[in-house]
């Protein structure tokens, strides 16, 4: 193909990255508040919409960290490492959206990037110490959720023991549209830059420089809303209703905490899951009602997908890559 018509597919693909994004990781930022009613998901997804904008234009060093996991004197050599990348994330997105399980869309990327990097051009391309930063905040991000989650919970039945049930009903009704409204905009300032990064990229190739312009984050944030309206109801049951019961409080202990994580990540430009943050945040919760409250068989499911992530979209972005190779 023509190096312009490889430019535009790419950017093609990367709204179709985004808007994957929107179907699963966007999704969890608004799973509680809509699992416990307090929203109606119209207005959820209007507000998470609205926030994930907020978050993508508001930092750029996640975006910065993705795009030095691979020696940029590889990368701008063609578009396959990039294409490979983008159709592993895609595939294996859409396949855990279908399923309801909520797998990471940032780690889905960087994996068949670092596949398709090594097909490409051998192991030496990848940076390994920022793929390693990478790869120990699958085991960090999800402890200091369910961490943030129990404990959190934990003070606030004891700061609430005395205090009616439905006041503590009416007072969390409204601060848990605070904490979903936070982690709608710690998602966009995380997960949110994976798009951009990859447009950045892009231009990269085409123009011999990384940039990253307001168009960028203008497309991408919109992806994501999109795919948060037309795709993430799967995932919003699964996070939000089948883990564990929610009310209004145990969702403000669990998105409050996971989104504490997840801006202390991008703060770092560490890219983190937030999918991992707030599914383990439930789980700390629901472990403070009883260890019977929190349905294992459907967290282990989710964990599972989280390990498998890493190398089956690895494996994808290896085998598009070489595909790719053979026939250019």
């Amino acid at each position: 193909m023509p190096e312009p018509t490889l430019f535009v597919l790419v950017i093609v693909l990367a709204v179709g990255f985004a808007v994957i994004n929107g179907f699963n990781d966007a999704a969890n930022a608004i799973a509680t508040v809509i699992g416990t009613r307090v929203l109606s998901p119209l207005r959820a997804v209007v507000m998470a919409a609205i926030l994930n904008f907020a978050g993508a234009a508001t930092g750029t060093a996640v975006a910065i960290f993705i795009s030095r996991i691979i020696n940029h004197e590889v990368l701008i050599q063609d578009y396959g490492i990039l294409i490979a990348a983008l159709v592993a994330v895609i595939v294996w997105g859409l396949i855990a959206t279908r399923l309801g399980l909520p797998v990471s869309i940032s780690h889905s990327f960087i994996a068949g990037l670092v596949g398709a990097g090594v097909a490409a051009a051998g192991s030496k391309c990848i940076f390994w110490k920022g793929f390693g930063t990478v790869f120990s905040a699958v085991a960090v991000a999800p402890a200091l959720g369910f961490a943030g989650g129990l404990l959190v919970m934990i003070s606030l039945m004891w700061i609430l023991r005395r205090t009616a049930p439905l006041k503590v009903e009416g007072i969390f009704s409204r601060l848990q549209i605070l904490s979903a409204a936070f982690m709608a905009y710690a998602h966009g300032k995380n997960d949110g830059q994976m798009p951009i990064a990859i447009m950045a990229m892009a231009v990269m190739i085409h123009t011999g420089v990384f940039h990253i312009e307001p168009w960028m984050w203008v497309l991408s944030a919109s992806a994501i809303s999109l795919g948060t309206i037309f795709g993430g109801w799967r995932v919003i049951k699964t996070v939000g209703m089948r883990i564990t019961a929610l009310r209004p409080v145990h969702g403000f202990a669990a998105t409050g905490s996971a989104a504490a994580v997840v801006e202390v990540a991008s703060a770092f430009g560490i890219p983190v899951s937030t999918t991992h943050c707030i599914s383990s945040a439930i789980i700390g919760v629901g472990a403070t009602k009883r260890l019977s409250a929190v349905r294992w068989g459907i967290a282990g499911n989710i964990v599972l997908a989280w390990l498998l992530t890493f190398p089956i979209c690895g494996a994808i972005g290896w085998l598009v890559a070489s595909l790719f190779h053979i026939l250019s």
